[in-house]
């Protein structure tokens, strides 16, 4: 249904952005309408052929499909929003007639900056983001503690072992105490896993590393998902709770929007804090979803992704609509709350205009 949907809108969006392009005069001298015509519906064919072929296939050709497929229609979208907002301004051509063409030209000049600037963006390695958080109760010999922590690595046929080695160098160099993986290391579609294992074994820190599930580890199916971590040093939080060193507590659960809309809703945080030892308890969820009930139980500190901040450029707008904590620090009743915007990208390797962020958490007895 969703490829349904993506194509649906896809195409929507070819008519529309090859129709108002037609109507530039600059583009007119350069291109025929036909011939404009013609390269939209090549390229129209080109995006279906990376949906249909590309997405989730193998080889050097389903790659090179899915990469173009990606990016064309990211850069599509900026053209469209770009031509869409000229055109309320204009009315669609009732008011300012006679700069119509001109005020077209100049926002398609200006979604191709927006392009350049979203591949530059996608493609630079994640920024390390620093926080300090205080929690009130801190047992002395977890002062100073640091947590480093990724998400949305959406590891596959576009972002491969070399972008991997890159990113558990950052990690190791941070020398943290924790690692922890906020769901959706992996794209989820077919079986591209197994050659990223090797490479997440090389993360290490003295408490261990810990995940929890993300919505592609569910793809397959939930059991199926998981097992993507075994065979490694990698402690899995499905719905449940470690104490990794007496007075730390690390609760996680599956991602929430498995479960969302049907009456088991809330029951996946219930059953991870069932049984809880004492101590300073942090929540790993993929989805910053339900952060006052985790609250309720006594957490202290929310980790979670998902979201990518909206990755590009307007959609954030809209992402914030279904997730209030976008990104960023947030506060909810005593816990802190901390929402990843991904380390990598989901779809094409652009991002608009934030860039991917490593987080590195460090742990106070006080508030900050």
């Amino acid at each position: 249904m969703f490829g349904i949907i993506l194509l649906s809108i896809g195409t929507l969006i070819h008519v529309y952005v090859i129709w108002r392009a037609s109507s530039v005069t600059f583009v007119n001298r350069l291109i025929s309408r036909k011939f404009l015509a013609g390269i939209g519906i090549a390229l129209w064919m080109a995006f279906l052929s990376a949906r249909v072929f590309g997405h989730g296939g193998t080889g050097a050709l389903a790659t090179t499909l899915e990469l173009f497929g990606m990016t064309w229609m990211a850069g599509l979208f900026l053209v469209c929003v770009s031509l869409l907002t000229m055109d309320l301004v204009t009315g669609f051509g009732l008011f300012f007639p006679r700069l119509n063409s001109s005020l077209r030209g100049w926002a398609l000049i200006v979604s191709g900056v927006l392009c350049v600037v979203a591949l530059v963006q996608g493609l630079r390695p994640p920024v390390v983001e620093k926080y300090e958080v205080g929690i009130p109760g801190l047992p002395n010999e977890l002062e100073g503690m640091v947590l480093v922590a990724m998400s949305d690595l959406h590891l596959g046929s576009l972002l491969g072992e070399q972008w991997l080695e890159g990113r558990v160098s950052q990690v190791q160099a941070l020398r943290p105490d924790i690692i922890l993986l906020l769901g959706d290391l992996f794209e989820g579609h077919g079986q591209p896993q197994a050659e990223f294992l090797p490479i997440l074994q090389r993360l290490s820190a003295p408490l261990g590393v810990w995940a929890v599930p993300g919505n592609h580890e569910s793809h397959s199916g939930r059991e199926k998902g998981i097992s993507m971590f075994a065979g490694g040093n990698i402690g899995v939080l499905g719905n449940r709770w470690a104490e990794v060193r007496p007075g730390l507590v690390l609760v996680g659960v599956d991602d929430l929007t498995s479960i969302r809309g049907t009456a088991q809703e809330g029951d996946f945080i219930t059953q991870a804090f069932s049984g809880r030892p004492p101590g300073t308890t942090i929540f790993l969820s993929h989805t910053p979803w339900q952060a006052e009930k985790a609250a309720s139980f006594g957490a202290r500190l929310m980790l979670c992704g998902h979201t990518h901040g909206g990755q590009l450029w307007p959609f954030g707008y809209l992402s914030r609509m279904v997730y209030p904590l976008l990104d960023g620090k947030h506060q909810v009743a005593d816990m802190t709350v901390i929402v990843c915007r991904g380390t990598g990208t989901w779809g094409p390797r652009m991002r608009l205009w934030r860039p991917g962020e490593i987080l590195l958490v460090t742990l106070r007895g006080e508030k900050m």
